[in-house]
């Protein structure tokens, strides 16, 4: 039973490293806390850290094969290009995994609740890519489609397995250390699968490549099979319902949630609006084919991994609010490379690259602080379902700020559209401060006493649900058909809301009815985080919170 032999801590006082300290100590016995370096020296020693990096190089393969790879290699088989548009659609599982995590902290097949599911959707993996291989270079598309969709909805799932592995078996100090790792063993696998991958089918053939991306699963499985088994044991979910309703509630029920959510959403805004159309802006400038390719290709991929690494590194030092208050600035700042370089009449190549390479950095310092704030925000008894969602909210920006960049960018020009991303950093830095002061060296995650304490019926939080969930689908629709109507004003139609809003009422071939279900779900979600924030201003779920966050210290 979790808390069993343990004192419980008042939940107004809890946090992530009191929780740590009162755990491993012995009131009586004060010990000494181990300095910067001991610690460091102890997470790149650990099996924990070493086990959760290497699964992370699983994790980035199949993104990696389904995204680039398997649109290449049918396109330069002959396929029409509008078919091979068609492949993209496999990445959806991705975008939708926070449906099925909650099966997966239910139900926990053989190996454990964590290194089990990643063990069978490993095993999936190696079969598609296998049967891959047997299909030829130049094999039918329907077939390759019908693989993709199921590597895909395995590599999803062997994703939400490793994450919520990596949440339960780190230790608070290990943390930083492995979210650096990971990142750079991801985007190896991803670059393997995805990049390296076309270079070498052009000389031996992709039957032949495929073959040996599905054997590079088998050591994996020996990784996972290996691994150590978390060092408390956590007790899922009991039923279904659980499974669903009570991470929600659980997180909520938290002193500022709403405010916590929030900045999840807002801390890369800025970011993700200078990166969201760099390759255009460059074409406009001038730029050459190998400068927006090859050399922005290696400046990134080296930038990103050696600067998440160290973001992570470094977490450990400053402590993790610190970490995101000072990573947070340089992020923001980063952007005015982009405005100076918008500024140059012509193409300036060094400039051009110190501006690339600014961001990159900047991007990668303050990633590898905001992924261990993930973990610690996470509660082990839930960690699939809550990761999944707090990692979905974190690249929602991704997706809508394509449109709207375009629309600015036109409007305004190129500088003052950079210049103009600077304050829009600043939001999440307001929100930070709301749950991490800028003298405060860790996040503190509170239980918040409820503000109502008659407790709602079924059917006044399912009224509540049902409001909660009509808004969100509103506030969707309007939101997808407004992007729509920008990205056709760029090519000189005049503003239309109501054509883009009834196509998506009568939805048109596999890419609008995938935005119809993506628009139902973004409702439905909305519809259990109002009946959970409901719930737990009437005091539902403070016990659950409590005891999850006993579990996780």
């Amino acid at each position: 039973m979790p808390g069993r032999g343990r004192r419980k801590l008042p939940a107004e006082s809890f946090t992530a490293t009191q929780g740590e300290f009162f755990r491993l100590s012995n009131p009586a016995i004060p010990q000494k806390k181990p300095g910067t370096f001991q610690s460091l020296k102890a997470a790149f020693t650990s099996w924990r850290t070493a086990s959760v990096t290497l699964m992370s190089f699983a994790s980035g393969m199949p993104l990696g094969l389904i995204w680039i790879a398997i649109p290449d290699w049918m396109h330069k088989s002959g396929v029409d290009i509008r078919v091979v548009g068609l492949f993209t659609l496999a990445q959806a599982p991705w975008s939708f995994k926070f449906l099925w995590s909650p099966l997966m902290d239910r139900f926990v097949p053989p190996l454990g609740r964590r290194r089990g599911w990643a063990a069978i959707a490993q095993i999936v993996l190696f079969g598609g890519v296998l049967l891959l291989a047997g299909l030829g270079n130049h094999p039918a598309p329907w077939a390759v489609g019908a693989v993709a969709l199921v590597l895909a909805f395995a590599g999803a799932t062997q994703d939400i397995a490793i994450d919520a592995y990596a949440v339960d078996v780190l230790r608070p100090d290990e943390q930083a250390v492995a979210a650096g790792a990971r990142n750079a063993l991801w985007r190896l696998g991803y670059y393997l699968a995805g990049g390296i991958s076309i270079g070498l089918a052009g000389r031996y053939g992709w039957p032949a490549v495929n073959l040996l991306l599905a054997c590079l699963y088998l050591p994996m499985l020996v990784v996972l099979y290996k691994a150590p088994d978390p060092r408390d044991a956590v007790v899922a979910p009991r039923t279904l319902k659980e499974a669903v309703w009570y991470p929600f509630l659980g997180f909520l029920s938290r002193h500022r949630a709403l405010e916590i959510l929030a900045f999840v959403l807002l801390y890369k805004l800025a970011d993700n609006l200078v990166q969201a159309l760099q390759r255009p802006f460059l074409i406009d400038k001038g730029y050459s084919d190998f400068d927006r390719g090859y050399v922005l290709t290696g400046i990134g991929l080296v930038g990103n991994i050696v600067a998440t690494f160290l973001g992570g590194l470094l977490t450990k030092p400053l402590g993790v609010g610190r970490a995101l208050w000072v990573f947070g600035f340089i992020q923001i700042f980063a952007n005015a490379g982009y405005a100076l370089l918008a500024h140059q009449p012509g193409p300036n190549r060094p400039m051009m690259w110190g501006a690339f390479g600014l961001e990159v950095v900047a991007s990668g310092l303050a990633s590898g602080a905001f992924l261990v704030l993930l973990m610690r925000m996470t509660q082990k008894r839930f960690s699939a379902t809550q990761y999944a969602l707090f990692s979905s909210l974190f690249g929602l920006p991704r997706i809508v700020s394509g449109p709207i960049c375009g629309f600015l960018a036109h409007a305004i020009g190129w500088e003052a559209f950079f210049w103009w991303t600077l304050p829009t950093g600043i939001p999440g830095l307001l929100l930070l401060a709301r749950f991490v002061p800028f003298t405060a060296r860790e996040p503190e995650f509170r239980v918040k006493p409820p503000q109502i304490s008659l407790p709602l019926r079924p059917h006044e939080l399912a009224l509540r649900g049902t409001l909660g969930g009509g808004v969100g689908l509103v506030f969707g629709a309007f939101t997808v058909a407004l992007m729509s109507t920008l990205e056709a004003m760029k090519k000189g139609a005049r503003f239309d809301l109501l054509t883009p809003l009834a196509r998506l009422l009568a939805p048109q071939g596999s890419s609008g009815w995938l935005t119809l279900l993506g628009l139902v779900i973004f409702g439905v979600v909305c519809g259990l985080i109002t009946a959970a924030i409901a719930a737990a201003r009437h005091g539902a779920g403070r016990e659950i919170a409590i005891e999850a966050d006993d579990d996780d210290g």
